[in-house]
């Protein structure tokens, strides 16, 4: 039997990671004060015609020799967003503390001298990476600046967890993540769990947005951040199609967990609390996609499933994590 020896741990890009790490924190907290800002005391703006505007359709004019009629876009619906010249700022710092993501986890895979994300402080720091990535991507393509004030909660939320209650040193990774699926298995879970966060925030601001207005119909007048924000269908349009990109990487992440179960316990499915869990959000997901595609259920009562999707993989990926695996392993 041969053994071998771990590389030594880089302490200075240690160091420097565990410094970024702070400093991203601080930085997402400025930006999130500024959003805060924004969203409660920013002009009203309707925001420009755009990919995930709501649009009415019109007949084209014209007819054809068979007398068929096409219906195309004519016109874009208008919505409107809580802008000011802060949230800029807040997006350019956002975008700061997605740079010192970036490095610090390059320089804690440097530091440890393999993948960066082999335990659940790892995890976490690349998920919310993620989450924010989304939220700028968004922000920019289709002008989605207003979620800045509600992704970035908890984004701070778990980053305070992970830096308090799931910080471990750099180092080598447990005997049971030596294989190349982790890279693929656990690259793909972090890209849905990312993009899963921002649309369960989303779906969170729909619910609310639907309901105030449900109390506008009935006269009530609604005042505060609830009543600044942008109308539900544009809320659930973007939630709905962060979902189409997260649910095939999640099943990809369950299919490629499984067959780095098969090479590494000689089984594909075990019935391990982690992988039911994980097929429990894949479920609910899936129910998701079906009602919206079918008809069946849409507005609040799919968004409810929505956030319900999302419960369960924060559900899966700490208490069930703690549990069964304990709370610094990924494995």
């Amino acid at each position: 039997m041969t053994y071998t020896l771990a590389a030594p741990v880089n302490e200075t890009m240690a160091s420097a990671s565990d410094t970024l790490v702070i400093a991203m924190i601080v930085t997402y907290a400025a930006a999130l004060f500024l959003f805060a800002i924004e969203a409660a005391y920013g002009r009203r703006t309707k925001l420009r015609a755009g990919r995930l505007m709501p649009v009415g359709a019109g007949a084209v004019d014209g007819g054809f020799a068979d007398d068929i009629e096409v219906n195309v876009r004519t016109t874009e619906g208008e919505a409107r967003a809580s802008q000011s010249v802060l949230g800029r700022i807040a997006l350019g710092v956002t975008a700061l503390g997605f740079l010192m993501g970036l490095a610090q986890i390059i320089t804690r895979g440097v530091a440890a001298g393999r993948w960066p994300w082999g335990n659940m402080f790892e995890f976490v720091v690349a998920m919310c990476l993620v989450a924010v990535g989304v939220l700028l991507f968004a922000s920019f393509r289709y002008q989605a600046r207003f979620l800045g004030a509600f992704v970035l909660v908890p984004v701070l939320i778990l980053l305070g967890i992970g830096v308090k209650w799931l910080y471990v040193d750099p180092g080598p990774l447990i005997p049971a993540l030596h294989s190349y699926w982790v890279p693929i298995h656990v690259t793909a879970a972090i890209l849905a769990g990312g993009a899963f966060m921002v649309s369960g925030v989303t779906g969170v601001m729909y619910l609310i947005s639907h309901r105030t207005e449900v109390k506008r119909a009935q006269g009530e007048e609604v005042v505060g951040i609830a009543g600044r924000l942008p109308a539900p269908e544009l809320l659930d349009r973007i939630s709905h199609r962060l979902i189409l990109f997260a649910f095939p990487l999640w099943t990809f992440g369950i299919i490629a967990g499984s067959i780095w179960a098969d090479e590494a316990w000689g089984r594909f499915w075990g019935w391990d609390p982690k992988e039911v869990w994980s097929f429990i959000s894949w479920v609910i997901y899936a129910a998701y996609l079906h009602a919206r595609a079918t008809g069946g259920w849409r507005g609040p009562k799919a968004t409810w499933i929505n956030v319900l999707g999302f419960a369960t993989i924060l559900f899966n990926f700490f208490a069930v994590n703690y549990m069964f695996s304990g709370l610094h392993s990924y494995a």
